[in-house]
């Protein structure tokens, strides 16, 4: 009995000694009062939310194996004296337009099409293994929160930081750190999906980047903070800020166009990708993501729609199979695709024409099987299932393709909420945790512990694709995509977008132990960047560490 009690009396007191999970706490209150002294959302600094969408900040870009790799190569190519943005032809071709608001005689940011240009100079150049993880919607304060998070403590207010690994390793001393203007060709365009027509080419808000308003680097504040956001309506600089289809295509394409567009001109016309153009070379291709598999980021590394929503004809692209956009002459397909989107489906979606079929939103199960293996494709298939670990399932499949020589396909997700959070892998909370607080959309979305053992991690997914495109020793060219940073940040959401980042970051780090273990920075570049940002302020960054109190290790038996 006395045994008993002492062991209740053990629980009780762990319990009470149970570190707090500060994060957490702070944006469920934030969300409840409309109010947080650390950080705010927008223009309004009173409120906690007044802004869920988009930004024009420069973004931060971190190189790796690029320092004294060549002209092209070299992030030195694109910035300092190098920058677009001094050269007013340069800035002319880019925008089409506006050329004396966006032009910069001391501008040392690079253009996100340089992206496509580096690219496109490594694979020219020879280089064995190209990288690009893209973290949706990451800009400088977002990094900003996860490394305070990460270091608890404030240990930088400008330049490229420390508390992630992206940011702190080194390359053996090939690393580089620059920014980048993200602003689109136009917003506003009018597409007829059937006919993959854009109805109003050249219309609609210019795109641009003005840094006497909106400053010379990622942490700078705008004179005019409406700027960012294309605002105000009465000012006489306005600057469209960009969507993740038409920034994805600048960076994959290296052109400008319009908010929406999936690897087209901003006349719709089909523009090559760098994974084309690698492809071409005799290169594997290989895209993995976190959100649904033909979401914009990993839509426009391959894909050709004039508009971001026609999801199931862009996956057809992606897998190689006749689409709206290539009906006659399919493209060849990328060698692995692993992302999510299982699980959704919906009897009607008018933003994917005419050919829409009912069912799963992103691939139809005629699709499927055509590309299934089993049944005479050509991809070792990956499916969430029941009761069976993501890993596990991602595992076998790739087995299946390095022994059978074939492509592989993985499809994950949850399921079950509705709305905007179908589809993507679980949130990871700051903790690590699969809890997230509520954000402006709602209530705090709770997973099945099937969602959460069911589904892959990024970082395994990033695994499970180099393993299968270093099986056959040919050059490869591969995206990850770490796209819940920009959903937790539209639902303004710090404790999403901190565990975000986290899982992102693990991905990076599968990349650099891979390219440590298998090659060298002499033969692969990566390119750590991301496609836009948000409007995340940061009041007062010491509040995001956790109070200095003494925390009792738990005693409790049964937790160990």
């Amino acid at each position: 009995m006395l045994i008993r009690l002492f062991c209740l009396a053990s629980c009780v007191l762990s319990a009470a000694f149970v570190e707090a999970d500060e994060i957490r706490d702070m944006q469920t209150q934030a969300i409840e009062t409309k109010h947080c002294d650390a950080v705010h959302w927008g223009v309004d600094s009173s409120r906690y939310s007044s802004w869920t969408s988009h930004s024009n900040r420069l973004i931060p870009v971190y190189a790796f194996g690029t320092k004294g790799a060549g002209e092209g190569i070299d992030l030195d190519s694109y910035t300092g004296e190098n920058s677009p943005y001094r050269d007013p032809q340069k800035v002319q071709h880019l925008y089409q337009s506006d050329v004396q608001t966006s032009l910069d005689s001391e501008a040392t940011y690079m253009d996100q099409t340089n992206i496509f240009d580096l690219e496109l100079a490594a694979v020219e150049a020879g280089k064995k293994h190209v990288f690009l993880v893209v973290f949706d919607g990451m800009d400088w304060p977002t990094t900003r929160i996860a490394a305070i998070y990460n270091e608890q403590k404030v240990s930088y207010d400008e330049g490229r930081g420390t508390g992630t690994h992206f940011q702190e390793y080194q390359a053996g001393g090939t690393t580089q750190y620059g920014w980048m203007v993200t602003s689109p060709y136009r917003d506003g365009a009018q597409v007829d999906v059937n006919s993959q027509r854009v109805k109003n080419p050249g219309s609609g808000l210019p795109g641009g980047y003005n840094a006497q308003i909106a400053g010379r680097y990622p942490w700078s504040l705008a004179t005019v903070p409406e700027y960012l956001i294309a605002g105000p309506r009465d000012a006489l600089v306005r600057h469209a800020y960009t969507d993740s289809a038409t920034s994805a295509t600048s960076m994959n394409c290296g052109v400008k166009s319009y908010n929406g567009a999936i690897g087209v001109t901003y006349e719709g016309r089909p523009q090559p990708s760098v994974a084309h153009l690698a492809q071409a070379a005799g290169y594997k291709i290989g895209v993995v993501t976190s959100v649904p598999i033909s979401h914009a980021t990993p839509a426009a590394t391959y894909s050709h729609n004039v508009s971001r929503n026609d999801y199931q004809d862009i996956t057809r692209d992606l897998l190689g199979l006749p689409s709206v956009s290539h009906p006659e002459q399919a493209l060849q397909g990328v060698d692995v695709l692993i992302g999510a989107g299982f699980g959704v489906d919906t009897d009607s979606d008018r933003g994917q024409g005419e050919n829409f079929v009912v069912g799963n939103k992103y691939l139809t199960d005629q699709d499927l099987k055509a590309i299934d293996m089993d049944h005479g494709g050509n991809y070792s298939v990956a499916l969430r299932t029941e009761g069976v670990a993501g890993k596990d399932t991602l595992t076998a499949a790739v087995n299946k393709a390095i022994e059978n020589k074939t492509r592989l396909f993985g499809f994950y997700g949850v399921y079950g909420f509705g709305g905007s959070n179908d589809g993507h892998l679980p949130y990871a909370s700051a903790d690590g945790a699969y809890d997230p607080a509520p954000g402006v959309s709602g209530g705090p979305i709770e997973y099945s512990e099937g969602d959460v053992q069911e589904n892959p991690k990024l970082a395994e997914m990033t695994t499970a694709a180099l393993a299968v495109l270093e099986a056959t020793d040919k050059p490869f060219w591969m995206m990850v995509e770490a796209g819940d940073v920009d959903w937790a940040n539209h639902d303004n959401n710090i404790d999403n977008s901190i565990g975000a980042v986290n899982s992102g970051d693990a991905a990076v780090k599968v990349i650099t132990d891979w390219v440590e273990k298998n090659s060298s920075w002499e033969e692969s570049v990566l390119i750590v960047t991301a496609d836009h940002g948000h409007y995340m302020m940061i009041d007062h960054p010491e509040l995001l560490i956790r109070p200095t109190q003494p925390v009792t290790e738990s005693t409790d038996e049964s937790s160990k």
